[in-house]
């Protein structure tokens, strides 16, 4: 579906909105100041001053108002394609499954993986729902635009709790395998999801070279292969990813806060020197194997937190 987007002032939109009134609905999308459906064309126009046209008619109706596209000189560059699983030139404007996770570089909690599906027709949305990678949100602007996506897209979350991460790594299962195995389930669910959707192709943020990602696999009965793609910084390629990755960072906010209610102290993110500290507050208080269902074990925070926690000098 073709579709144009214009940089209006207010005072052109209130045009726009008065010239098309006949064909406005009761209803418009959140964020949005109003839509129209004239003949071959879907309008929407939305309070950042952008102005969505979609349809065959797009392009014409459009150009109907002399004002000029909205600038895409932010969009981010392409890198050169590395291997065959390349996303292609407009994987930007596609409807997709995108998938990412959170918490692998984290001590304390899970690791959470979502996939989520974006249809063309709800990119403007998210966009005017603030939603871009979650390394640039903070956790309060995390959980708000998350709270407006759990009702906006489909999407699949699974979270590996601590314990049984730690079950899995003692067998020898590498952290690129989990991830690998948690995104193909993901994956499996969304097309199950969306069967009955138009889905142009699935786009996974890459945390392997493909080749190593389908061999983590190689024992599993179904595995997502057809139309995937990998990318790394997906996030900024398509909005699915960056959906997910918001949807994925809620959940382990949560799951975070668990920890924090179980354990009576406010439990730090990420694996530096603050996490030593209260791992080894944690050890003092409850014993070593108190951790194995609130933290990655095998880190080499535990070895810090145990020498700490006995007053030895890491």
């Amino acid at each position: 579906m073709a579709n144009t987007v214009l940089q209006a002032t207010t005072q052109e939109i209130q045009k726009m909105k008065e010239a098309y009134k006949a064909f406005i609905p009761a209803s418009s999308p959140p964020g949005s100041i109003f839509t129209a459906k004239p003949p071959g064309c879907t309008i929407t126009a939305y309070k950042s001053g952008k102005v969505l046209f979609q349809g065959k008619n797009a392009e014409a109706e459009a150009l109907k108002w002399n004002i000029k596209p909205a600038s895409s000189a932010s969009k981010p560059k392409k890198d050169k394609p590395a291997h065959a699983y390349a996303p292609p030139e407009n994987v930007g404007s596609l409807s997709l499954i995108g998938s990412d996770e959170v918490g692998t570089g984290d001590y304390f909690g899970p690791i959470t993986v979502v996939a989520s599906y974006v249809p063309e027709s709800k990119l403007e949305l998210l966009r005017e729902l603030g939603v871009k990678d979650s390394k640039f949100l903070n956790d309060i602007q995390i959980v708000s635009i998350a709270k407006d996506l759990l009702h906006t897209i489909p999407y699949s979350l699974l979270v590996l709790n601590n314990r049984k991460y730690n079950e899995l790594q003692a067998k020898g299962m590498s952290q690129g395998k989990m991830k690998a195995l948690l995104h193909n389930k993901a994956l499996l669910h969304m097309l199950e999801k969306t069967k009955n959707e138009k889905v142009d192709g699935i786009l996974v943020d890459q945390f392997c070279e493909p080749g190593v990602y389908f061999n983590y696999l190689s024992r599993q009965s179904t595995v997502v292969k057809d139309q995937v793609y990998f990318a790394t910084k997906g996030e900024s390629l398509h909005l699915s990813v960056a959906a997910s990755s918001i949807l994925a960072r809620y959940a382990f906010i949560k799951e975070m806060d668990k920890i924090s209610a179980k354990t009576g102290i406010e439990i730090p993110k990420g694996a530096g020197s603050k996490v030593d500290i209260k791992a080894a507050e944690l050890i003092r208080k409850h014993g070593p194997d108190f951790l194995n269902d609130i933290a990655k074990v095998h880190f080499a925070n535990t070895k810090k937190a145990m020498n700490l926690a006995h007053g030895k000098r890491n």
